[in-house]
C-alpha cells in the first residue's frame, strides 16, 4: 500500500463499547486496510480490536474476499456482529 491513500472513518459499537474504524481501499475501491482503536488507549478490548483489524488487513492484502470475511466471524443470536472488526466489515460491505 502506498503511504499516501485516501481514507475514511466511522464510529462503531460493538460488545457495549464505541470504537472508531478506519478504512483504505485499493485503487479499484476494494477495500485494503482496516484500523480499530476504542477511547481508552491499552486496554484489552482495544487491543484485541486493532490485533484483529491488522489481521483483516493482511487478509484483504492478500486477496481474501470480503464477504468470505465477514461470514466467518462470530455473530449473536439476531445475526448482528459479536466484535468490533464485524461490525466495522458489516458497515463498509455493499
Amino acid at each position: 500500500m502506498p503511504n499516501r491513500r485516501e481514507c475514511e472513518g466511522f464510529d462503531i459499537e460493538a460488545l457495549g463499547l464505541r470504537f472508531h474504524a478506519t478504512v483504505g481501499r485499493f485503487a479499484d475501491g476494494r477495500l485494503a486496510e482496516v484500523f480499530i482503536t476504542n477511547h481508552k488507549a491499552g486496554s484489552m478490548a482495544g487491543i484485541l480490536a486493532s490485533d484483529s483489524a491488522v489481521l483483516c488487513s493482511i487478509a484483504l492484502q492478500y486477496g481474501a474476499p470480503l464477504d468470505e470475511l465477514r461470514h466467518a466471524l462470530k455473530r449473536d443470536g439476531r445475526g448482528e456482529p459479536a466484535s468490533p472488526i464485524g461490525a466495522a466489515l458489516d458497515r463498509i460491505a455493499p
